[in-house]
């Protein structure tokens, strides 16, 4: 408290008398703690309707006394939103309302939490009747919101958009451009459609979500267009004035209602415990009655779940750059059964590692691949489903959705080579390839033949399932295992198929970084574009194999879908969705195409900001494009004129997969020049900031339908006379933008061609947006989710920040220079100044 209290005397800061309780508004400078409000419980703060209190308090939910600065419901006593939920703070610490924002210290005077940097100074305080907690300037202007930055509560009137992280503990609630999901340590287990009250109201995208009395919504981009609901009945919220909606860290997402003094929950995700996936601890079995037990021969122990009885047996972790392991470790794989007629959380929602085939494979491809815990094996199709990374709880079959029974084996590890595994897991036991073969030759033959049919019978059900390979060595039956590990692989085509596909690859539409691209068109007649990757960095058929299967899994409404890939000797292919218009390059800088109209590049700027909003943070692996670029933003328009434009982003998979861990440790240049961000030209760490900047060069091309570094010839003579030398004039458009936005000219931006059929406010509103994304420091930069929020209006387009965006002044001049010079630029540069029909703006 001594500390909290020099700093506020140092500040100058306000210590209001205790007990005084606030309703309209806290100016700048004040101060707050829980000891200075005690007689208020904490309290400073309470909206004009008295509904909703901020206050720094304890948890009622902790026994140790650790306090939050919170928002909360006060007649129910319903935290909704709080600041430092990861970090508490004693009873002494304190809570700075200053001109630059909110700021949580600790007693060391260390900063816990604070608001981002904001455009304006503050001027008040104020919680609004719906329990937003909200910063305003002189003007009244929102700087920041506590309802933008939710955390496991969505109340009434506040808005959840796709993308935006909301989670309690290891779970998460993701929206998705068409539904949403609840995840367990990043893999899902329960998804909103999935309910018996839901239904589908629109295809359109939704981009947020909301709650209130009668339900669950998932609203348009226009904010009344309903794309997806969860009804409520009527009579679960009637009368109540406060309805939340929280993901609690026990793996409930539940809607509740207060009534009088009494809060009612009226709808519970999943409805069945049992599917929560960490419901009964680690391989705990949860029962018809929702009890929890541990399986046969395994026992429960504080904290870690069920463990095998017989300590010489463990269970392995996930695999890890630390504890990965293979034919060189001494310990020894074998399986435990968990069960018959179990289910897990997962089958819904991933695809199996193989079909048609026996236990003893399955658990060999389970063995192979150290992310995978256990496996459960459909006794009637023969399916075998992993258990990947994290091993939750299991459940009785009676709550699956399905017919087919699976039996349950979970992965164990020995330090004894001697042991004798087959009195302990039944039918597992360790394999290896080799053993398999020498069983017996009879065995051996047999297990082929199983083999070769199971490619035959994959063969005729036209390409479905894992990938294929020939047998055509010795090797051929483990190169097959290695491949049926991968899960999630698309079709696998031959390499004669896409010969045919192509007219022998004559079909060429483009190029890239990592190949040709070829037109193709398959037996069904469905088009396709056939991608050569002839520089590709992932060495290997199972890192490339790997590489596709987790592409293949990725959808996105605004990104191109992979329909399959080949993948013999050194030929490698990807099989990806025909987009009929071509890249929007080609349609925006072609001098013949036809001009594209302001709302179409709305779209277009739009669509590709939501497709990096999901790389970034919608996916399960985080991705970095690493090449944004008009070239890579495909668009496709229908047979029907009256059907909308589709913009697709693409090249997405083949840039390096990384997770948040290794996010600033990729350093190798990579990208197209003119969209590089500063950080890869000082070979400082790459972040998905990186794409920010990339995609804020691509917006002002939008803008302005021309590439932002420009040539242009320009008559030295008055009077154009021929004998008057032609000179270059240079153009780099980004620092043009920065000019007109310090003085706010931003019509004069905007492409000549369209002869001013733009709103002014929007043309604004995508310039300012483009300069926040080009600012030099890449925290500066906003996320791409914000930036989709900015683009459509629900958030206010940011106000960037000039010094840091003075390098533009410079970092334009060099780039005109390496243009000029490069043969990486125009390349006969000479031929087109001669060349008056050639004004050497698509350089």
């Amino acid at each position: 408290m001594a500390m909290f209290a020099a700093l506020v005397l140092l500040s100058g800061l306000v210590v209001p008398s205790s007990g005084h309780l606030y309703t309209d508004s806290i100016r700048p400078s004040f101060a707050a703690s829980y000891t200075i409000f005690i007689d208020n419980g904490g309290a400073f703060l309470q909206s004009p309707n008295a509904a909703f209190r901020a206050a720094i308090s304890n948890n009622p939910n902790q026994q140790l006394p650790q306090f939050y600065f919170s928002v909360i419901h006060s007649s129910s006593d319903t935290i909704i939103w709080t600041a430092n939920r990861d970090e508490p703070i004693s009873d002494s610490a304190g809570l700075l309302l200053t001109p630059t924002g909110l700021v949580i210290t600790d007693d060391m005077d260390r900063t816990i939490w604070s608001t981002p940097s904001l455009e304006s100074p503050v001027a008040f305080l104020q919680l609004d009747d719906s329990g937003n907690l909200v910063l305003l300037d002189r003007g009244n202007v929102s700087l920041w919101e506590s309802f933008d930055y939710p955390t496991d509560t969505l109340v009434m009137k506040q808005r959840l958009p796709v993308g935006v992280d909301f989670s309690a503990g290891e779970y998460r609630l993701l929206v998705t451009a068409f539904d949403a999901v609840l995840q367990w340590n990043g893999m899902t287990y329960w998804r909103l459609s999935m309910d018996d009250r839901a239904f589908v109201d629109s295809n359109a995208p939704a981009a947020f979500m909301s709650v209130n009395g009668s339900g669950l919504y998932l609203f348009g981009h226009n904010g009344s267009t309903v794309v997806f609901m969860v009804t409520l009945s009527p009579v679960d919220a009637t009368g109540s004035d406060f309805v939340f909606a929280k993901l609690g860290s026990n793996g409930k997402f539940t809607v509740s209602s207060f009534h009088g003094k009494e809060l009612v929950q009226i709808l519970q995700l999943p409805a069945e415990d049992c599917r929560i996936p960490s419901i009964c601890g680690t391989i705990g079995l949860c029962d018809r009655d929702k009890t929890c037990s541990c399986p046969s021969g395994f026992h429960n122990r504080i904290d870690d779940g069920c463990v095998p009885i017989d300590p010489s047996f463990t269970l392995p972790k996930a695999c890890n750059a630390s504890n990965s392991y293979g034919d060189k470790t001494s310990d020894h794989v074998s399986y435990m059964k968990i069960g018959d007629a179990v289910d897990y959380f997962s089958i819904d929602f991933v695809e199996p590692l193989s079909r048609q085939i026996d236990i003893s494979n399955c658990q060999l491809l389970c063995s192979q691949n150290c992310s995978c815990l256990g496996v459960l094996y459909g006794n009637s199709s023969g399916s075998c489903y992993p258990i990947r990374n994290n091993v939750g709880s299991i459940f009785s079959s009676i709550f699956g959705l399905g017919q087919e029974y699976f039996s349950g084996y979970i992965k164990t590890m020995s330090q004894s080579s001697n042991v004798d595994l087959s009195s302990k897991t039944g039918v597992g036991r360790k394999f290896s390839v080799t053993g398999l073969v020498l069983l017996s030759s009879s065995g051996g033959f047999v297990l082929i033949a199983i083999v070769v049919g199971i490619l035959w019978w994959r063969r005729r059900k036209g390409h479905s399932g894992a990938a294929v390979v020939r047998l055509g060595s010795k090797n051929s039956f483990s190169a097959e295992i290695d491949l049926l590990s991968i899960a999630g692989l698309p079709v696998k085509f031959e390499y004669e198929e896409l010969a045919t596909a192509t007219d022998n690859f004559g079909m060429q539409i483009g190029s890239g970084g990592f190949g040709a691209v070829y037109k193709g068109v398959l037996p069904n007649e469905s088009v396709v574009a056939v991608k050569k990757i002839t520089n590709l960095g992932v060495q290997g058929k199972k890192d490339f194999c790997t590489e596709i299967a987790i592409i293949g899994n990725i959808h996105h409404v605004n990104l191109v879908k992979l329909k399959g890939f080949c993948l013999e000797g050194k030929q490698r292919f990807l099989v990806l969705e025909y987009m009929n218009k071509g890249s929007l390059d080609r349609v925006m800088f072609d001098s013949e195409s036809s001009v594209l109209e302001w709302k179409e590049r709305l779209e277009i700027a739009i669509g590709t900001a939501r497709a990096l909003a999901y790389l970034h943070s919608g996916c399960q692996h985080k991705i970095i494009h690493c090449d944004v670029k008009p070239e890579n933003i495909l668009l496709h328009v229908g047979e029907n004129l009256n059907q909308n434009l589709q913009v697709k982003m693409s090249d997405f998979g083949i840039s390096k997969l990384i997770s948040p861990e290794q996010s600033n440790l990729l350093t190798t240049l990579r990208g197209t020049r003119g969209y590089l961000a500063p950080e890869w030209l000082t070979s400082s760490g790459i972040s998905d900031k990186s794409d920010v900047f990339s995609y804020g060069m691509v917006l002002l091309e939008i803008v302005r339908g021309r590439r932002n570094f420009t040539i242009q010839l320009q008559s030295n003579g008055s009077d154009h006379s021929p004998l008057s030398a032609p000179k270059l004039q240079r153009l780099y458009f980004p620092l043009l933008a920065l000019e007109m936005h310090e003085q706010k000219r931003y019509m004069e931006l905007l492409d000549p061609r369209l002869e001013g059929r733009a709103k002014s406010e929007e043309v604004e509103r995508l310039v300012r947006v483009a300069l926040c994304c080009l600012q030099m420091e890449p925290f500066r930069r906003p996320t791409m989710s914000n930036v989709v929020r900015m683009l459509e209006g629900s958030l206010p387009a940011g106000w960037p920040r000039i010094e840091s965006l003075n390098f533009l002044r410079y970092y334009g001049s060099s780039y005109a220079e390496a243009v000029t010079t490069s043969t990486d630029g125009c390349n006969g540069l000479s031929e087109f100044i001669l060349d008056s029909d050639h004004p050497l703006d698509n350089c």
